[in-house]
């Protein structure tokens, strides 16, 4: 038993050099296949500059490649396109962004650019697909939901500059988005409703939600002066170390919903947490806010609170719609990733 055991622990270790050596094989083949479409763009775009070949030329240099490297791909007139569309955009951005686009699959680089209004949202991009790990299929999900905007970009209403030190204000302003893009939510009629959909749709709104958040139950009791109170949803972010209380409202922004929120947050900062967390946060996740009336509720809260919208799939522009995975692709790409 002992040498079987010896064994496996052999094969073990010789699987995971394996994969590895795999990983890194492909990272550095990867590399080399950027570095290659680099020069490639360099060229047709001064040659294009240079000449009035137009969309001929890349016809006809398609034509020449394939004949002569019959065994590659990527030499189609599309990918060409993509190749000196690709080159354009970041060719003033310097050397660092060179780098910077060589860590991640060509696949990845073409939607990038196909929707980066800017070399900073794209840089944001590759930054969150080497730091989440993102496949193409979640990445699509992203960037067709236009996820820097709602992270980056939104005017974003919380009080966590104003309650938290450095870096976790800093940490917590990065997770909030506005809006909410729930696009596997077909009924949200009453509060019940669409806490159900959540609960039912768990992992999909866990990847809306984004990467290190737990999930730790729906109508999470908790006891105070003898009477029980619920919070909607609870989770525990793995890399704030800290638990995270969802309200959830089908209507407008209401500024008692703040102080319902900072309740909880106290009962779970005294009941719940233990020393090494980090003070608990609050969402409220409502249909619509008022911008001055969520700011106003928010002055003077001492619990670190945040406001943000949230969109339902009957609500979204017909083309988002149209453009997003639906429910089945999402579940098989996050069991992929799990595997």
């Amino acid at each position: 038993m002992l040498e079987i055991n010896k064994y496996f622990v052999l094969l073990d270790n010789i699987k995971r050099e394996i994969k590895q050596r795999r990983i890194i094989a492909a990272v550095a083949v990867n590399a080399e296949l950027i570095a290659l479409y680099w020069s490639m763009g360099k060229v047709i775009t001064e040659s294009l500059g240079q000449s009035n070949w137009g969309d001929s030329f890349l016809v006809q240099l398609s034509k020449d490649l394939m004949s002569s490297f019959p065994n590659s791909k990527g030499f189609s007139k599309s990918n060409l396109y993509n190749i000196n569309k690709w080159y354009n955009f970041y060719k003033s951005a310097g050397e660092f962004f060179q780098q910077a686009v060589g860590k991640i699959p060509w696949g990845h680089n073409v939607m990038i650019v196909s929707k980066a209004r800017d070399l900073e949202e794209a840089k944001w991009y590759i930054d969150k697909t080497l730091e989440n790990g993102w496949s193409r299929t979640i990445l699509n999900i992203q960037v067709e939901s236009d996820l820097y905007k709602r992270q980056v970009g939104s005017a974003q209403i919380n009080n966590f500059k104003k309650v938290l030190p450095l870096p976790q204000s800093d940490l917590v302003s990065d997770i909030l988005k506005d809006p909410y893009v729930l696009s596997f939510i077909d009924e949200d009629k009453d509060e019940k409703a669409l806490e159900r959909s959540l609960v039912q749709h768990i992992q999909k709104f866990l990847l809306e939600l984004g990467k290190g958040f737990a999930f730790i139950g729906n109508q999470y009791r908790i006891e105070v002066g003898g009477e029980s109170f619920s919070i909607d949803l609870l989770f525990y972010h793995v890399k704030l170390k800290c638990y995270v209380a969802l309200e959830l409202k089908v209507g407008k922004f209401r500024p008692e919903y703040a102080g319902k929120v900072q309740f909880y947050l106290t009962a779970l900062d005294r009941q719940v947490k233990d020393e090494n967390d980090n003070p608990s946060i609050g969402i409220v996740l409502c249909k619509e806010k008022h911008q001055i009336i969520a700011e106003y509720a928010l002055h003077g809260m001492t619990a670190p609170i945040g406001v943000a919208n949230y969109e339902v799939k009957h609500k979204l522009p017909k083309n988002l719609q149209d453009c997003l995975p639906t429910p089945e692709e999402i579940e098989r790409e996050i069991m992929r990733a799990s595997s």
